[in-house]
């Protein structure tokens, strides 16, 4: 299915490859795929570039502490395991951390470097290969789909716009977007967006108050904000004969005034998680792994203006009665300066494709080596890490 309006042709034809329109995309599309396979997976793109070192804090790492004076002077994080801790917004999750259904994978990214486009680093991220530009065209959900033998399609919804690549195709799956009222037009959103790119502040800004401003009208519309309507809609497809929903939360680029905006959409994410949770019930919920994932991390230093910039490594979050959580996975590198990656950004000790394709190995039977070589061309799977029950 071809979306309305193509969001890389629409930035080549205007001559711009900015931050803008890959951080905040205006519609969240979300698609299903029925499967031969009893176990559910969920995946969740967090457009923007989610800044791990606050969302799950190495409190007990003696550098971190000087490198975020003013991020680390609000309200204390949640204590995970004596080392790390989690940004007090996700405190609805708590329980589930205690109940093992909540994990972390730090320092985490794809092959990506250096030039930090939120563009780029979704592609990569969603193609799941090891570099831009390569033969595949399709995303690794999608390959994924093609590996397994009786794959389906479930029939759903269509309406909007279609913005997931890690679902994109020969493998037939079914989209649908739920309905939004906005004061502006989708063009004159993404306007607004390509005039604000090459101003980091002004492009949170706006970012903000279009989050703000769709939230509000969520609001009045139902008593559903727009990521739980996606969630309760997901649940109820997975419920049924759908065994993967992808897909993205929105506004997660965080240059400026990070103590205001990340709080927003870490709980926007929490409300995700536990409509998902309720709505699938205790049994399904008990096969069910959630992967929220970004493109790339942010900068290890706090900016001049509350925030951070972009980075490299970063975050994945795990969740589900499926998943084996209570803990923070991944090698941890440190932030000494000495550690960071070009001193600026955490270092990456791990594939963020690598914990996917263990999930999926475990809940498909696919093996290793169609992991690695069709599904995330490039990849070595390494050490199983046990992620599942």
């Amino acid at each position: 299915m071809q979306s309305f309006l193509d969001r890389r042709k629409f930035l080549l034809r205007s001559g711009a490859l900015g931050c803008s329109l890959a951080a905040s995309p205006l519609v969240t599309p979300v698609s299903f795929a029925a499967a031969p396979w009893d176990m559910r997976l969920v995946v969740i793109i967090l457009r923007g570039g989610m800044d791990g070192l606050d969302v799950v804090r190495p409190v007990g790492d003696p550098a971190f502490a000087a490198l975020r004076p003013k991020l680390n002077a609000g309200p204390a994080p949640i204590d995970l395991d004596g080392y790390f801790a989690m940004h007090p917004a996700l405190g609805a999750l708590q329980p589930l951390w205690q109940a093992g259904q909540l994990g972390f994978v730090h320092a985490v990214s794809t092959p990506y470097r250096d030039k930090r486009s939120h563009f780029d680093g979704q592609d990569l991220l969603e193609a799941g290969t090891n570099a831009l530009g390569s033969s595949a065209r399709d995303g690794w959900l999608n390959r994924l789909l093609q590996a397994v033998p009786g794959a389906t399609a479930q029939t759903a919804y269509a309406i909007g716009y279609n913005d997931l690549r890690v679902l994109d195709g020969v493998a037939e799956v079914a989209n649908w977007t739920p309905d939004a009222e906005v004061t502006l037009s989708a063009q004159a959103r993404r306007l607004a967006d390509l005039v604000m790119e090459d101003d980091p502040a002004l492009h949170a800004a706006l970012s903000e108050a279009f989050t703000l401003s769709d939230g509000i009208a969520a609001t009045g519309r139902s008593r559903q904000k727009p990521h739980q309507e996606v969630a309760r809609f997901a649940a109820n497809r997975l419920r049924e004969d759908a065994r993967i929903a992808a897909f993205s939360l929105n506004g997660w680029d965080t240059h400026r005034n990070q103590h205001r905006t990340l709080p927003r959409v870490l709980e926007a994410l929490s409300q995700t998680i536990l409509t998902l949770r309720n709505d699938l019930g205790t049994k399904v919920w008990g096969k069910t792994a959630v992967v929220a994932m970004t493109e790339f991390g942010r900068t290890a230093r706090e900016n001049g203006t509350g925030g951070t910039d972009h980075g490299t490594a970063g975050l994945m979050l795990l969740s589900g009665g499926a998943i084996r959580g209570g803990k923070v996975y991944g090698d941890w590198p440190g932030v000494s300066e000495a550690s960071l990656y070009d001193r600026r950004d955490l270092m990456p000790t791990g594939d963020v494709r690598a914990p996917a394709a263990w999930l999926m190995r475990a809940m498909t039977g696919v093996q290793g080596a169609t992991l690695e070589r069709e599904i995330f061309p490039g990849l070595d799977l390494g050490r199983d890490p046990g992620l599942l029950l």
